[in-house]
């Protein structure tokens, strides 16, 4: 399962792991960058894409801040593949805005479709995970959540988004501890790329800027080699 992955470094994620040979759920409702809006096409093209490919995906565009849809996200995977093995969340948008300046509203929705994203994805996948290993089947579980430097740096400019970033941090690291037992692992991952999110403000759109010759640092596809292998066997479970 990959959120948010009809765009940006969540389409660059589907695309890897469908390349590696995962069967993929391509969540995403196709918000534009404040999280407005509906377009259910972004993420079927992306499923069009990996069938291109010779691999197998579906779409799913529930809300993955909303229970019910969260939950019905992993159902659409045990539905058309019979297992959920990996669990990408990236969805999210941003409002920014100076604190004094900020709406309740566009806290609470950024807060809301990060960390109670990530919240919903986590909580449904370690009880599919627990419930399998109790049953006596063989468990196979990765989480991979994405988080931000700005959990660390704090912009003025996004309390919401820096907030909910650093909860991201907690919420992962817990579930790490809790699962370990099981085999499953949960990492956090910090990309800096060029996507919609860091071309939003004119400052980091002069950083993120491809280059007109050269290696292209922040190329969105340059994260999926450290994601492939967070996702991959070989990634250690003991607690670094």
């Amino acid at each position: 399962i990959v959120t948010g992955g009809a765009m940006g470094l969540g389409r660059c994620h589907a695309l890897e792991l469908a390349r590696r040979g995962a069967r993929v759920v391509v969540n995403d409702l196709g918000v534009a960058r404040d999280g407005s809006g509906i377009d259910e096409s972004a993420a079927r093209a992306v499923c069009d894409e990996i069938k291109s490919m010779g691999g197998e995906a579906v779409p799913h565009f529930g809300d993955v801040a909303d229970w019910n849809a969260s939950k019905g996200m992993f159902e659409t995977a045990v539905s058309a593949f019979g297992d959920v093995n990996i669990v990408v969340c990236n969805a999210g948008f941003l409002r920014d805005g100076i604190l004094f300046n900020m709406t309740e509203q566009d806290f609470d929705d950024v807060v809301r479709v990060h960390l109670k994203g990530h919240f919903c994805a986590l909580r449904h996948a370690t009880a599919y995970w627990r419930e399998r290993a109790k049953a006596g089947n063989a468990v196979y579980g990765r989480i991979i959540s994405t988080s931000s430097e700005s959990a660390f740096f704090a912009p003025p400019g996004q309390p919401n988004y820096s907030a909910a970033k650093a909860g991201i941090i907690a919420l992962t690291m817990g579930a790490a501890q809790l699962m370990q037992k099981y085999g499953i692992t949960a990492n956090v991952i910090m990309p800096r790329a060029r996507t919609r999110m860091t071309l939003a403000t004119p400052q980091n759109a002069a950083i993120f800027q491809k280059p007109a010759e050269g290696f292209d640092h922040f190329a969105p596809e340059n994260s999926t080699p450290l994601l492939a292998y967070l996702c991959a066997p070989q990634a250690p479970h003991d607690r670094q």
